[in-house]
């Protein structure tokens, strides 16, 4: 009967999804107990990004304590003030503890803009001053002490190829290099993770592109650069879609255009993150 059909169908593809989400979870490794930071440019790029990440990474029984630094307020249209305050309500939706785990910078190095870059050397500088303010002070002979020991944010291509999104791989991993610059031979206390960019087709195939991600992780998920699991890979369920949905529905409405609409629906960062280890010399 074509209405049995007609049902059976989604029913079929959601079951398929939660599997796919299980499997994950038991399958691939993932952070515990660990001091993490999610490096962003804008307020509502922990929402449309790194959902996936933020819930899985905030589960009470993995006792990570996770927080976000967002390098601008995203006041392209003078709405700076309303989104920082977003950003700390999307947050605690998200899974962070407090809304002092949102640090929102607004300096004029760090201007929200769709044409300008930011300087490298400004985002290591701001960030050796937030996690490793005594780097240059420690002697070389001994290990380097920071106060996180995980960085996520965007590679190279910035998923939608945002400068400012650009901009933060680089001053990610100038940080890192800086901090074993002082410090050679030591291993270094902070593991930089990236979030992979995709073709444009695979961007907005949602929850289809789930398995292709695990497919593709799992060829990788032997090999380490040091202690840390390299890929992470994690997978919403459709609950946890909701969730990262409300994040933008209910916290970041002062960004709810049509067009974001159709983003949280079909994009697959909104289900799928699979993260990467950076390796930096």
């Amino acid at each position: 009967m074509p209405w049995l059909t007609a049902i059976a169908i989604p029913v079929v593809i959601v079951l398929c999804w939660i599997l796919t989400a299980r499997v994950q979870r038991e399958s691939f490794p993932t952070l515990r107990g660990k001091k993490i930071c999610l490096l962003i440019a804008h307020p509502d790029d922990e929402a449309m990004f790194f959902a996936p990440s933020l819930l899985a990474l905030t589960r009470p029984e993995l006792g990570n304590h996770v927080k976000i630094l967002c390098l601008s307020s995203g006041n392209a249209d003078g709405l700076g003030q309303i989104r920082s305050k977003e950003l700390v309500q999307s947050g605690i939706l998200l899974g962070l503890l407090k809304a002092d785990d949102v640090l929102v910078i607004e300096q004029p190095e760090f201007q929200d803009s769709i044409t300008g870059n930011w300087s490298a050397h400004d985002i290591s500088v701001l960030l050796s001053k937030a996690f490793a303010p005594n780097i240059k002070k420690s002697p070389s002979k001994s290990a380097p002490q920071t106060t996180i020991d995980v960085l996520i944010t965007f590679d190279k291509d910035g998923v939608s190829a945002h400068p400012n999104h650009i901009s933060l791989y680089h001053g990610g991993r100038a940080f890192v290099s800086t901090l074993m610059r002082h410090h050679p031979g030591w291993a270094c206390p902070i593991a930089l993770y990236t979030l992979t960019s995709t073709s444009i087709m695979r961007k907005y195939t949602s929850f289809l592109d789930a398995l292709v991600t695990m497919i593709s992780c799992a060829l990788l998920s032997n090999r380490k650069i040091g202690p840390a699991p390299n890929p992470l890979v994690f997978i919403n369920t459709p609950l946890e879609l909701g969730k990262a949905q409300k994040a933008m529905t209910t916290a970041h409405k002062s960004q709810m255009r049509w067009f974001r609409y159709g983003w949280i629906w079909a994009s697959r960062y909104m289900i799928v993150n699979d993260l990467r280890l950076e390796k930096v010399l």
